[in-house]
């Protein structure tokens, strides 16, 4: 099966879609050190640079390829963003939707954040995607899941755009196709249990920047939600799923781990704290977080987003962690790919269509 991946970053999605049995072609990012990663870990064919001065070098594979997939950047319509709809980076969703009209591929998958998929804002513009893909003779849906359920310890919520080239006028029901291929993901702690202690070994990536409580907290029920300290990295809850890993990811910016929770099985620091305020008790005297508490290492971050252990990141700190920030989870990107691989293997399309209007699918 031939593939063309979009925006492929350090190659989270394609990690997953090659494991799922994709020979990719060609694949694009515009950022260099997520491309010598991609290069280093995946192969040759990545082309660094803005897509819209080399999308034209796609018309050979015209027909040629099975899929195209990729996640267009995501800030303009991010929640954590300004959801800004003339941010220029918007606009790559259109170029995605060009390539697809232009080399005519027998399906297509686009990943974005959640609220282009769920928020009432995005409706116009969804419905124009949808057009869209459908006037280049596409059936398509849309399917807002968590990665959580498709074997990844994070609660990371994504949209997914599929689309398949055989009739228009029939909508692929991808709840139902995606069914088979749920699996509930490991806790923090189960995945972590590959790495070694923080500062040894194979956990060497050390974030050393300082942790500090906040003296006007921000509360809310669950200790990993609201603002204990500051700056924006939140605690990461050992026994379930963390937060969303963002690109901001590095110095204040990054998750916390409670090392005596996760090492030692101690209770944790973090909901014992929130706990005692909840219940009317003083924030914290002192300005220092205690030495338990530490930032997540790179190689934990990595393995949040299921990249593989030994999967080497080219760059500095801080770009290594935008990098993992950005990517899909390999093991998400697996169980889309996968879907999308024995669909179009055995040419069973007809089993998952449904005639209905768009409609949001939460999984």
């Amino acid at each position: 099966m031939k593939a063309i991946s979009l925006y492929s970053g350090a190659g989270g999605l394609d990690v997953g879609f090659v494991k799922a049995g994709f020979d990719i072609l060609w694949a694009n990012d515009f950022d260099k050190m997520a491309c010598e990663t991609y290069k280093n870990k995946i192969g040759n064919h990545i082309h660094c640079g803005d897509i819209e001065s080399l999308k034209s070098q796609l018309y050979k594979y015209r027909s040629e390829v099975d899929i195209v997939f990729g996640g267009p950047p995501c800030q303009g319509f991010s929640v954590a963003g300004k959801m800004n709809p003339s941010d220029p980076r918007s606009n790559h969703i259109w170029t995605f939707s060009e390539i697809v009209d232009q080399v005519q591929p027998r399906a297509f998958v686009m990943e974005n954040v959640k609220a282009l998929g769920e928020l009432s804002k995005w409706s116009l513009l969804r419905n124009e995607l949808l057009e869209k893909f459908k006037s280049s003779g596409y059936s398509v849906n849309y399917i807002v899941v968590n990665a959580s359920d498709f074997d990844v310890p994070q609660s990371r919520a994504r949209v997914f755009f599929i689309g398949f080239n055989n009739n228009s006028f029939i909508i692929p029901d991808l709840n139902k196709m995606l069914q088979p291929y749920r699996k509930k993901g490991p806790t923090v702690r189960q995945a972590l249990n590959v790495l070694d202690r923080a500062g040894q070994g194979n956990n060497r990536g050390l974030c050393k920047a300082k942790i500090t409580l906040t003296p006007n907290p921000v509360l809310r029920k669950s200790p990993y939600a609201g603002m204990l300290f500051n700056g924006l990295g939140r605690p990461v809850k050992i026994e379930g799923y963390c937060a969303t890993l963002p690109a901001s990811m590095g110095g204040n910016k990054t998750p916390i781990i409670d090392e005596l929770e996760l090492y030692e099985n101690k209770p944790s620091w973090i909901e014992n704290y929130h706990s005692d305020i909840m219940k009317g008790g003083s924030p914290s005297e002192f300005t220092e977080a205690p030495k338990r508490l530490r930032r997540l290492t790179v190689e934990e971050a990595s393995i949040l987003q299921t990249f593989p252990h030994n999967y080497k990141f080219s760059g500095s700190q801080s770009s290594i962690f935008k990098q993992i920030g950005n990517a899909v989870p390999c093991n998400l990107g697996y169980s889309i790919g996968r879907m999308m691989f024995d669909y179009l293997t055995n040419e069973n399309l007809d089993k998952a269509i449904i005639k209905l209007p768009y409609q949001l699918e939460i999984a």
